[in-house]
């Protein structure tokens, strides 16, 4: 086995102490994000009732490169990082590959997710402004069990809005949210007015992370002291999430390498986002070129099929409006096993870049393909993946058997952010041979299609 450790770590001390904000860098940001009634810029001011006033001004910060990490969150921070960058030998050994193949490891703490990295900042800046509690959406779970953890660090209330599928699916989720004293609501739900809109129009509804939204937005803003937090998609999260990169860059460079290849899953944009950004800011300054591919599923395929158009970023058509890679918000996936990933828009910052190519390549796989990758990563490197990573597992092994049949020695980074230990139902149906891929139509995607609003003289 090569001179260069198995897990690469760094100290405590060598956690970063400032947030990389890619948008500053970027050479085209993204289209101004619109309120929903006048169709104009959106403000602070617009979105404080919605969002805590300090996660407003990140949302809107176009301008500054580092952002300094509240100490408070740092010192929360060390109770789970920095967390190891990994060299997958014996996948490399399965795989016959030349290539080196890394991997950021964020599961080693109970949300078993990158999401606590978010969540801790958004808990933090709600506490500070004296708020009672907040409220959200969770596909698989794993935000869901992150906000309510963050949550309990700081004394909030917390209300989690599930998407029903995954609800049923992850019955076990449920308890461990309760366990740090939240409240798990599966939705659609009746406990809001948008979830009876839509429980009426669509009897038997699965849910979706955009519907989720709806639910959890309307209570925030019909309960005094609470906000909204979201786990992805916005710029806020992807800056939060920079750390994840930030530290895999740092610990490259303990072992002198460097991505040629950075991969991460893409559902709504926090773990790809979160794994590419300081590298993404040495392709958009110059400093080196590796080459990113999102990979999403073919179930829900915002960027490899989806139009690139303002939309709402929920189902009931509430919040603001976003320049995105989108299938419609009233697009509803089918109920596949990587609940994370099922979201109808793509993060406004990363669909800017790959609408300007910086963001190289896109891929959709099948739900199977992705467990038979899972497997045999759980097989030779010890960990069972969630179905969400499992995909960037999927595109990593692809691209290291590329580089057998080349003989190119390409070195390969993905992001793997959460365990698979709420998904064995879904690893059952992969091993009894149960599981189905299911593709949407040209005729599902329209009927997406037709629920983005048509804006006259803002839609190109």
């Amino acid at each position: 086995m090569a001179k260069d450790p198995y897990k690469i770590y760094l100290s405590e001390d060598e956690i970063p102490k400032q947030w990389y904000n890619v948008r500053a860098d970027m050479k085209t940001d993204h289209r101004p994000i619109l309120h929903p009634g006048t169709l104009k810029p959106v403000t602070v001011e617009d979105m404080s009732p919605i969002f805590c006033t300090k996660l407003a001004e990140q949302e809107l910060n176009a301008t500054d490169r580092f952002i300094d990490i509240p100490e408070p969150v740092r010192e929360r921070y060390r109770m789970y990082r920095p967390s190891p960058l990994m060299r997958a030998y014996y996948l490399e050994k399965a795989l016959d590959t030349p290539a080196k193949i890394y991997y950021k490891y964020e599961g080693g703490n109970t949300s078993g997710s990158h999401k606590l990295n978010s969540s801790i900042a958004q808990a933090y800046y709600a506490k500070e402004q004296g708020l009672k509690g907040v409220t959200t959406e969770t596909g698989a779970g794993q935000w869901g069990t992150a906000l309510a953890m963050a949550c309990q660090y700081f004394g909030l209330d917390c209300k989690v809005f599930m998407v029903k599928c995954s609800y049923e699916q992850k019955p076990y989720r449920k308890e461990v949210i309760h366990t740090y004293d939240a409240d798990i609501i599966p939705s659609p739900s009746d406990t809001t007015e948008v979830g009876r809109k839509i429980l009426e129009r669509f009897p038997g509804n699965t849910g979706s992370l955009g519907t989720a939204i709806s639910e959890a937005v309307e209570y925030a803003t019909t309960h005094d002291g609470y906000r909204y937090v979201l786990g992805s998609v916005l710029n806020q999260v992807l800056i939060h999430q920079s750390i994840i990169g930030l530290e895999a860059k740092a610990a490259m460079e303990k072992v002198d390498a460097y991505p040629d290849i950075v991969i991460g899953c893409a559902g709504g944009g926090s773990n790809l986002g979160g794994i590419m950004a300081p590298f993404m800011g040495d392709k958009l300054t110059g400093k080196a070129n590796p080459h990113f591919i999102a990979v999403e599923p073919a179930s829900c395929p915002s960027l490899t099929r989806g139009k690139f158009a303002y939309d709402f970023c929920d189902t009931g058509m509430v919040t603001p409006l976003a320049k995105m890679y989108t299938l419609g918000c009233g697009f509803i996936p089918s109920a596949n096993h990587a609940g994370g990933l099922r979201y109808h828009g793509m993060s406004p910052i990363l669909s800017q870049l790959y609408h300007d190519g910086f963001l190289d390549e896109a891929r959709a796989v099948e739900q199977t393909s992705v467990f038979e990758a899972a497997e045999m990563f759980a097989k030779v490197e010890g960990i069972l993946p969630a179905p969400e990573s499992s995909h960037a597992i999927r595109v990593a092994i692809d691209e290291a058997i590329r580089c057998r049949e080349s003989g190119e020695a390409k070195t390969i980074l993905f992001n793997l952010t959460g365990t698979g230990y709420f998904d064995l139902a879904a690893y059952k149906a992969y091993n009894e041979q149960t599981m189905t891929d299911t593709i949407p139509t040209d005729e599902d995607l329209a009927r997406g299609f037709a629920s983005i609003p048509k804006l006259p003289g803002i839609q190109e």
